[in-house]
């Protein structure tokens, strides 16, 4: 996407409904006017990207709203599909059998919605594209390879705080929703996987499984070669112990600006075929990624709609403060710049921060 800094179009309705416009009703008016048939052409396998919610974790979209996105979508000659990647820590969405069942148990059956769920970067997060970017922190990034082969990219993001990056929205949902677990895993750690001796019952499952042969049996404990692995991750969702590690050594800004990377390589190739939306209701105080959710920092206000992820996530975060009188996001996380990840995407041609708002 090229710099600009003339403003964007982020189109926006408010919660109020009445017979004929529901919130349904007003969903559909929303990406129509954010110019959805622009997006799609002929019957282009479109990736609706959104996050299932961890299981026990209520503050997810409800399949309702995904059920008339995917209606407008196939209404105009589209084949959509719902699409996450797997998780980077060990949880009901680690591996696409667990996460297909998750999305399932909370409401995303195919039934429901209207189209099928397709877990991105496979079985376990080992499919995926090799996308360069020539971001200032990555140069090249993992992209799940069934969004990077999508002819169209709909994001559909639940907005809300988060606890490294300040409140998590559509750069979010592109950036680490996108990317397969080693993209994932640079994003938050510049060394590999750490073995907690402790609960290492040498079962070697995870010797077995490292495509580098990185780690080795040490005294009957695993131990992993920072000169051999790729970080892949896969051996943390392989041990059945769960004691192979993230080493959390990424502060926020390197974190924000690493998310913001992937999100060019999630976008890559899809110029002119891209919408976002963004959903202001039960804005949790952090990742819809934890198996709960705590009470709304932010009363539910809307729902917005753009072709620029920037734009819209500074229209999103603006509207929740000048609503407040007050940033619910610093109050909950007091030592995260939240900014960061909207200057350095305006900076690296994103979209703008510059915007109007346009109401329905």
């Amino acid at each position: 996407m090229e710099k600009t800094s003339t403003p964007s179009q982020v189109w926006f309705t408010d919660m109020s409904s009445r017979p004929g416009a529901s919130l349904l009703d007003k969903t559909s008016a929303l990406i129509r006017a954010a110019g959805l048939a622009n997006i799609i052409q002929g019957n282009a396998l479109t990736a609706v990207k959104l996050h299932f919610g961890e299981k026990g974790n209520a503050a997810f979209i409800r399949p309702i709203y995904l059920r008339k996105i995917i209606e407008e979508i196939t209404a105009l000659g589209a084949k959509p599909f719902l699409t996450d990647t797997n998780t980077l820590y060990v949880g009901s969405r680690s591996n696409a059998i667990d996460h297909l069942q998750t999305a399932i148990a909370n409401g995303f059956a195919h039934s429901v919605v209207g189209a099928p769920v397709i877990i991105a970067d496979g079985l376990r997060g080992e499919s995926f594209v090799r996308v360069q970017v020539g971001g200032k922190e990555c140069s090249e990034v993992a992209i799940g390879a069934e969004i990077a082969r999508a002819e169209a990219l709909v994001s559909v993001a639940h907005f809300k705080g988060h606890e490294i990056t300040g409140f998590g929205g559509t750069l979010k949902n592109l950036g680490m929703g996108c990317a397969a677990r080693t993209g994932k895993l640079a994003q938050h750690s510049t060394v590999g996987p750490v073995v907690q001796p402790s609960g290492c019952t040498g079962c070697e499952a995870c010797v077995a499984h490292c495509p580098t042969d990185a780690i080795k049996m040490v005294n009957r404990k695993a131990v992993i070669s920072s000169n051999d692995c790729i970080g892949c991750a896969d051996c943390m969702v392989i041990c059945p112990e769960h004691t192979i590690q993230v080493n959390w050594n990424q502060t926020s800004p390197l974190v924000q600006r690493k998310i913001v990377d992937h999100a060019l390589g999630a976008v890559a190739g899809k110029k002119g075929a891209l919408l976002f939306v963004s959903f202001v209701m039960q804005v949790s105080p952090a990742c819809d990624c934890y198996g709960f959710n705590d009470k709304a920092i932010a009363p539910d206000l809307g729902i917005l709609a753009s072709t620029d992820p920037v734009a819209l996530d500074q229209a999103c975060v603006d509207l929740i403060i000048n609503t407040m009188g007050r940033d619910p996001f610093k109050e909950t996380h007091p030592t995260v710049d939240w900014t960061i990840q909207l200057s350095y995407a305006e900076e690296v041609g994103l979209g703008t921060r510059n915007y109007t708002l346009k109401t329905l």
